[in-house]
């Protein structure tokens, strides 16, 4: 394959989500570990889960996405067999890992669903592959895990902007025609602590995305703010803000009679949209009589699926150019030494 990579195999690389009820603590406890949330914290967000069954859709959404893009790479030339492996529950990254080595997988592609730059979004999945690597490896002198190399995050790709500012349009033109041209749009994403925000270019990324899509549906600076949801750790710990909900109250409290909240932060309907944005963010507004709607997410959109063919194209050096819109370079395809250190701990890698 031409190109200075060589790769035999894309590795599908999440966050994992339980699959029943039984599996809702012990998921949580995987991603809370040696993190200062307390544990009643993890007890009010397994009862999220557990309103919805003890079912997160991500997995269910990851074999879509794997299902959307094997017939897509193959279109495009790639013919490379799609694992998945996830940080916090099955199919658990070492699990994944002893299977590509078993399998033969020499050098593989990770395509981590996330579009953003921040420790937990970038690095800790590098930490987590490095630790499965040395999984597969340990008491195996001949065992030999394959190498992973990352796609680039995709925050200023042209179609990630296309995307969803059409799903942001068809959010507003579901609103009544008299409180379209007042509506607010709140872009939100998963708060992270300062911590970690003021050391990566996660806020300034959002931002961006922001800025872009707005950009692209004429929404004037004052009808368009970036929010966060989601929070969790320790109340005297400092995160990102605002949250949307206050952010809500507010805009309401300025005079503002309809608004449309878009999870430009996720890529597909997570648990964290469900309930933080299609409960608690819709209930707040109903509160208080703001009409609201919710945008969607990429999910399987076949110009999102296209971006990551393309994304994939780029680093088996089949690609014409790396795109990108707007004020900044398209970003890195090997992460700096220092990029996103770990808040919590010395990073392995």
């Amino acid at each position: 394959m031409p190109g200075p990579y060589v790769y035999d195999a894309i590795l599908l690389t999440s966050f994992g989500g339980p699959e029943g009820p039984d599996d809702v603590i012990p998921f949580l406890e995987n991603v809370l570990r040696g993190k200062p949330v307390p544990r009643e914290r993890l007890l009010e967000v397994a009862e999220h889960y557990q309103s919805f069954g003890g079912v997160s859709p991500i997995n269910q959404q990851c074999r879509d996405l794997i299902a959307a893009l094997e017939p897509a790479l193959k279109e495009a030339g790639v013919d490379l067999p799609i694992y998945w492996g996830n940080r916090n529950w099955e199919p658990m990254l070492p699990d994944t890992l002893k299977q590509m080595a078993d399998d033969g997988v020499n050098r593989a592609l990770a395509l981590v669903t996330s579009a953003y730059s921040c420790y937990s979004g970038c690095r800790q999945y590098r930490e987590d592959l490095h630790r499965a690597r040395e999984a597969v490896c340990e008491g195996e002198a001949e065992a030999d895990a394959p190498a992973i190399d990352k796609v680039r995050v995709w925050y200023n790709h042209p179609s990630w902007i296309d995307v969803n500012a059409d799903l942001i349009r068809a959010a507003l033109d579901d609103l009544p025609a008299e409180l379209r041209d007042g509506a607010h749009v709140a872009f939100t994403a998963h708060s992270i602590p300062m911590s970690m925000a003021d050391t990566s270019d996660y806020a300034r990324q959002l931002h961006e995305t922001s800025r872009l899509i707005a950009e692209r549906l004429d929404i004037p600076e004052d009808r368009w703010a970036l929010v966060y949801q989601s929070r969790s750790g320790r109340p005297q710990d400092p995160w990102l803000e605002p949250d949307v909900c206050d952010h809500l109250e507010a805009v309401h409290a300025a005079g503002v009679r309809a608004a449309v909240v878009a999870p430009i932060g996720f890529i597909s309907d997570h648990m964290e949209v469900l309930y933080d944005l299609d409960d608690e963010a819709k209930t707040k507004a109903a509160e208080m009589g703001l009409e609201f709607r919710r945008a969607g997410t990429a999910g399987t959109d076949p110009r999102f699926v296209a971006m990551l063919v393309e994304l994939i194209l780029e680093r088996l050096g089949e690609a014409s150019e790396k795109r990108a819109v707007g004020a900044f370079r398209p970003n890195h395809d090997v992460c700096p030494k220092n990029c996103c250190p770990n808040p919590y701990r010395a990073s392995p890698v």
